[in-house]
């Protein structure tokens, strides 16, 4: 087996799945979901490698905090606060129907919002529930090109999100 990076995704028999974290001589710190650090030795071999990054240098703890965060939240369903665009906050959606004699609705676009990130948020966990699953990779595609389909849905929500990083991203096309 070859040496594996800080950033390396595995799936541990015992301790299911996580990041590796630091490089030791002889051991691998992990950061596992449900166990937190743990020592592995480098000639462990009994994981699934998920994803191997090759070692290279020194990484500052910095960078490994910032590449667990985002690890961490990819594979936990953990919500991250999402903030309402500054231009919306205070306003109202309102449906208006075409029959004037019928009443419109109102709703507190802060209402509005959380529900639409409420689904970007469930989208995200059933993505990696699809990717942990067992099903085989045609499978695994099939269903990963609807959710892409479904994100590209509702791009046009993208206006009330304060920051790009948070909006939908559909297709893309090249």
């Amino acid at each position: 087996m070859s040496a594996l990076g800080i950033g390396s995704r595995v799936k541990h028999p015992a301790f299911g799945d996580g990041v590796i974290v630091f490089l030791d001589v002889a051991a691998y710190r992990v950061c596992f979901i449900q166990h937190g650090i743990k020592h592995v030795g480098k000639n462990f071999d009994n994981w699934e490698i998920i994803e191997a990054i090759t070692p290279e240098g020194s990484v500052s703890f910095d960078e490994a905090e910032k590449s667990l965060i985002k690890i961490l939240s990819a594979w936990a369903d953990i919500t991250e606060v999402v903030e309402l665009g500054d231009k919306w906050k205070g306003g109202k959606l309102i449906l208006e129907p075409e029959n004037r004699e019928m009443k419109s609705k109102e709703i507190p676009i802060e209402f509005f919002f959380h529900k639409i990130v409420m689904i970007r948020d469930r989208l995200r966990v059933m993505e990696q529930r699809i990717n942990s699953s067992k099903l085989d990779d045609e499978e695994k595609i099939n269903l990963q090109q609807y959710i892409t389909r479904i994100y590209g849905s509702l791009t046009s929500f993208n206006v009330l999100f304060k920051y790009k990083e948070h909006q939908f991203t559909g297709e893309k096309v090249s």
